[in-house]
């Protein structure tokens, strides 16, 4: 046994250092296996693959190794929410318990950072939408004179839907770089020195791919640096990585490019170029693309196979890319007579030839091995991407390393990765297939602590009178419970008919209190969820889709029902599912079972995850779709569960159901 495994199988003794670190520790055999792993890992380089079912405590099992191990630590998460938790408290605890001298560094995306010259030049700006975006401004205006980080996060009481951070914050575009006036004072600059002196960092997956793309973000210097990346809620990173590794343009982006050019050109070069003119060409080239596709329902995504997306005529669509690239083209060239005024020209000008590039590429075929489609709602998103970040792993990560870093160590963790014993589902399409794989099962005891009901009578999840009969069960269960229930769906359509229904029924009532997902910032959602029936406030109904399938942690009787409306199956009608199955197809695979079983499994893991979050937690499961029953992949999509006990028929789910609401507490498992 190595040293550095000797010393972390240590910490986690009984009275090891885990147990000043962690509130009611408790050594546990899947936790220090998981961190002798990561600890071999650390020392011999490689790749490291570890599903750690919830309650394992994986967060502590690499971060004490790789904290003990000496070597410069990345660590990647897959939102900011986990980013600020495991800087602002997971590290530090442990740097403290464990007495080492770590330096330790958070490090985000440009647009999470104020940008002191973007502030200045919105305090003119005269197109903020309304009198709430003014007072936003001038509280960030005030904020701006103390913090330290400029962290937007860290501002008290900015909603993070406001229209006035984007005018406020950064983007690659708009960085005038160290021709910035506030170049010396820039938050971005200082995070990123901070990052490079730092011996642990802490980023997002969105970061790291957007940096892999465009190798601008910082990480460029970083990542040489670092000898040990692990990736928490890895099976995140390869939807993540398909984001930023291909090629995008949308409206929004070149509207915004539009607004950019007229208040810059009027602030500091007006009457030298006709501003009026040039925004007004591109904007209504921009708005003449957006009509060319004609109406579409919000969130519809369009195939695009030849020339030009479905349903739109591919003259008129290479005329409308044309006019666009015309128009950029024009507006090139003003900014060109105007460079030496100053540097938002020239960052304008830049800006420009990369709208112009991606115009004319989009006019053209696409690169091979990728799928195009366009995003439709108010505005147009075009989109190429990769089918997967396989490649990109290989080449640009485990592929590079050179002779000096081949000694690198790359660890991937979640609690959820697959369905079989190779976590084919995440290491195929993350380019992993040669990596070690574990798998660590979760400490609680399923079997009495929950149960899974599938009722046999319901309609089928395609019938108009589903979504109502899933609302009926949840209201008659949540009444009894005290609400404490949350019903999670697969498709908005299904959110909206299921959240009305139980609205409707509620309407008025003390009872219960029905929240659904996008009546409210997500925090504050799950902040009331948590509240439950607290301080004489009704109990709650969270009905909610996409996001919250995942990394919502509700422990204790606040959440003792979940409710999934069908299984997760990926829309089949989507490109890029359809890209990816046809591929399967190609190499003789079959992409049903090979693709769409697993994406469900997965995803049908992740939303009963919601259900048992501590060992003192019980509660019900309900999946409101009778294919469990009646098709053959049923059982291996009940296999993917965590081992909960089955209820059979409507009689057996009564009595846990009543049993669960007259437990005495919560560290009683004798409803079971």
């Amino acid at each position: 046994m190595s040293e550095l495994e000797q010393l972390a199988r240590e910490a986690f003794a009984p009275h090891g250092a885990l147990s000043r670190a962690a509130d009611q520790f408790r050594p546990r055999a899947g936790q220090t296996e998981m961190a002798a792993a990561v600890a071999r890992t650390v020392e011999a380089g490689g790749v490291l693959v570890v599903e750690a079912g919830t309650g394992v405590g994986k967060t502590f099992s690499y971060l004490v190794p790789a904290l003990l191990s000496g070597e410069r630590v990345l660590l990647s998460t897959a939102t900011k929410t986990l980013q600020d938790q495991l800087f602002g408290r997971d590290l530090p605890r442990l740097v403290e318990v464990l007495g080492l001298p770590v330096r330790t560094a958070l490090l985000k995306g440009r647009a999470s950072y104020l940008c002191l010259h973007r502030l200045e030049t919105a305090r003119s700006d005269a197109t903020l939408p309304d009198r709430t975006a003014v007072r936003a401004l001038a509280k960030i205006e005030q904020w701006a004179q103390s913090t330290r980080t400029g962290d937007l996060a860290e501002m008290p009481g900015l909603d993070e839907r406001s229209p006035v951070i984007p005018l406020v914050t950064s983007t690659r575009e708009n960085c005038l770089g160290s021709q910035c006036p506030k170049f010396r004072a820039c938050h971005v600059n200082a995070a990123r020195r901070d990052a490079l002196a730092a011996d642990v960092v802490v980023i997002n997956h969105h970061l790291f791919f957007a940096d892999l793309a465009v190798r601008e973000s910082g990480m460029a210097e970083l990542l040489p640096t670092v000898r040990v990346a692990i990736f928490d809620e890895a099976h995140q990173l390869n939807e993540t990585g398909v984001q930023f590794l291909g090629r995008h343009l949308g409206t929004g982006q070149l509207l915004d490019f539009t607004r950019d050019m007229l208040a810059v050109g009027l602030q500091q070069a007006r009457g030298l170029v006709d501003w009026q003119d040039l925004a007004s060409r591109l904007e209504r080239a921009t708005r003449d693309l957006r009509l060319v596709v004609g109406r579409a329902a919000p969130g519809t995504r369009l195939r695009w196979v030849g020339e030009a997306p479905e349903s739109v005529a591919g003259r008129d669509w290479q005329a409308a890319l044309a006019e666009l690239e015309a128009a950029g083209e024009r507006a090139m060239a003003g900014l060109d007579t105007v460079s030496e005024i100053g540097p938002d020209f020239v960052k304008l000008h830049d800006r420009a030839h990369a709208l112009v590039q991606r115009a004319a590429a989009f006019a053209g075929p696409p690169e091979p091995g990728s799928v195009r489609w366009v995003d439709v709602g108010n505005q147009l998103r075009l989109v190429e991407s990769p089918l997967d970040i396989a490649d990109a792993v290989r080449t640009r990560l485990l592929g590079a390393d050179q002779p000096e870093k081949s000694r690198k160590s790359w660890i991937f963790t979640s609690a959820t990765l697959g369905d079989d014993a190779r976590l084919s589902w995440f290491t195929e399409p993350c380019g992993l297939t040669e990596a070690e794989v574990l798998q660590v099962e979760s400490p609680f005891d399923y079997r009495n602590q929950a149960a899974v009901y599938v009722p046999r009578s319901f309609a089928r999840p395609n019938e108009p009178e589903h979504s109502a009969q899933v609302a009926a069960l949840a209201a008659r269960a949540a009444l009894r419970l005290g609400g404490a229930t949350m019903v999670l769906t697969t498709t908005l359509r299904a959110l909206r008919a299921i959240g009305a229904a139980l609205q409707a029924r509620f309407e008025g009532s003390r009872d219960l209190e029905i929240l659904v997902q996008g009546q409210w910032p997500k925090r504050r959602l799950i902040e009331r969820f948590r509240e439950g029936a607290a301080n004489g406030q009704p109990g709650c109904v969270l009905v909610a889709s996409a996001s919250f399938w995942e990394g919502v942690d509700v422990p204790g009787d606040a959440l003792q029902l979940v409710v999934i409306d069908k299984l997760p199956f990926p829309p089949p009608g989507d490109p890029l599912v359809e890209a990816r199955s046809q591929r399967l197809q190609s190499q003789g695979r079959n992409p049903f079972n090979d693709y769409f079983v697993p994406e469900a499994a997965v995803a049908l893991k992740q939303g009963a995850g919601r259900l048992i979050r501590r060992e003192t937690d019980s509660g019900l499961l309900v999946v409101c779709d009778t294919r469990l029953h009646t098709m053959g992949y049923g059982r291996r999509l009940l296999a993917a569960l965590p081992p909960m006990r089955r209820l059979d028929g409507e009689g057996a789910f009564a009595e846990a159901l009543e049993a669960l609401a007259t437990r005495i507490s919560t560290t009683d498992p004798a409803w079971t």
